[in-house]
């Protein structure tokens, strides 16, 4: 191998180490702390919320804590540690917009211990959810000795918004002895990302329905779920999900409350935990069917009757039977009050014909209509169609009696007549009248 080869290949194997490095410096830029060759202090992160606590904030929030945290890395324990906090222009004072952002620490930073200063803005109503560049200028002193010493320190940090969840029931009543298909919804009015939303069913199983005294009688009904998994919800916007849940007979005109469980990662990353409420009401059950109909003569009326049966667990309120005719007949519409519709108990309705014009004789198509309240007040209404034939009333009934009477004196007056107009009336000649003089004392 000649020199010149030889030259070359030494370059190119020293290089490589060189190039490695370079690659990943660009790969992977420096995070939070931007200054190097840090002596006594160094920052390890600038967030919104407390030493114990990072918050969700969002646009226009108030006075909201901004901690920045330090170590102590110098030989001696360091105190009298204040700090001023420069932010773009969103983010101010609560005093003013000329105002410092001023915090103080009245804490003794031992050496190789971590110290925090929180700071106090106001966020203004035009900021934008996403990362900002800041810094902080902290002043301190060494245990020890004398002169105050300061550092300047640039980072960057995150506006994460504030995710405000909410839970409530798209099916706000349901039935009792009935299987019913509920739909809840799950919504997020914040300004961040709920992520990785769980949701799991509070039942006898956990320690709110097990407690002494429970708030909520979900345990006495049957869910054929527990567990949903929601997955992401972005600001102003919700997702639903359903179940279905029967409830007892011994369960109705009362409220349902449904507690869960929803776990779902915060703006930072934070897992989170809370209990959200889902409130229903169950109504009673009314289901009424209409029987019986049929046509009698009632005080010499013609009269549809009937009667209705319950078959739930509750009243039916300010029940109404509506009589209508369908197709030719000439029966005219009319209704009756029959008030409250008890379970397992027959309720009658009579509803005399009237008639547009002479009422017909024959088959009448009619419907019957109930209509009735639940106890929300929402109206329900069944209706029944059947056929019914009226036939002429029977001479042994009170009304038969009128008309057989009517007949008989047109009879009578028929016959008189012809008599009068033949002269055979007694004591009546034809043309003239009759007259009786008056008897007068001698």
């Amino acid at each position: 191998m000649d020199l010149t080869k030889l030259v070359f290949l030494l370059v190119l194997v020293c290089s490589i180490p060189v190039f490695h490095a370079y690659g990943q410096l660009d790969d992977k830029p420096p995070q939070g702390v931007l200054r190097s060759g840090i002596v006594g202090v160094k920052l390890l992160d600038a967030y919104f919320g407390t030493s114990t606590e990072k918050m969700e904030v969002g646009p226009g929030d108030k006075n909201v804590p901004f901690t920045v945290e330090f170590a102590n890395i110098s030989t001696t324990d360091i105190v009298g540690i204040k700090g001023q906090l420069s932010l773009p222009t969103y983010f101010q004072s609560p005093q003013g917009i000329n105002y410092p952002i001023l915090a103080d620490s009245n804490t003794r930073a031992t050496t190789g211990s971590n110290f925090h200063l929180t700071f106090y803005v106001d966020i203004s109503d035009g900021a934008l959810i996403k990362t900002y560049p800041g810094s902080v200028e902290i002043d301190y002193s060494r245990l020890k000795s004398s002169g105050v010493r300061q550092n300047s320190f640039q980072f960057t940090f995150t506006l994460p918004g504030e995710s405000i969840l909410n839970l409530k029931s798209l099916t706000p009543v349901i039935t009792s002895i009935t299987n019913n298909d509920v739909t809840l919804e799950i919504s997020n009015s914040g300004s961040a990302t709920l992520s990785n939303v769980n949701i799991v069913l509070q039942n006898t199983d956990t320690s709110i329905s097990s407690a002494s005294t429970s708030t909520t009688n979900v345990e006495k009904v049957i869910f054929d779920q527990n567990y949903w998994k929601i997955g992401n919800i972005n600001p102003n916007s919700a997702k639903t999900f359903s179940f279905n849940v029967f409830v007892p007979e011994s369960l109705k005109n009362e409220p349902l409350r449904i507690p869960m469980k929803i776990t779902y990662s915060n703006a930072h990353g934070d897992k989170q935990s809370l209990i959200r409420v889902a409130d229903l009401y169950i109504n009673g059950l009314i289901k009424p069917s209409i029987y019986g109909v049929k046509v009698i003569e009632l005080s010499g009326k013609k009269t549809v009757i009937g009667e209705i049966l319950n078959e739930g667990n509750a009243d039916g309120l300010f029940g109404f039977v509506k009589l209508l005719p369908l197709g030719d007949s000439n029966i005219r519409e009319s209704s009756q009050y029959i008030d409250e519709i008890e379970p397992d108990s027959p309720i009658p309705f009579n509803m005399p014909i009237e008639s547009n014009g002479l009422l017909s004789f024959g088959e009448h198509d009619i419907r019957i209509i109930v209509s009735y309240k639940d106890a929300v007040r929402d109206e329900h209404t069944i209706t029944y169609d059947t056929t019914i034939t009226i036939n002429p009333f029977a001479d042994n009934t009170d009304y038969g009696s009128i008309i057989g009477g009517l007949i008989f004196l047109a009879f009578v007056i028929v016959i008189g007549y012809k008599l009068y107009s033949k002269g055979k009336i007694p004591f009546i000649k034809k043309g003239k009248i009759p007259y009786v003089s008056k008897k007068t004392e001698s």
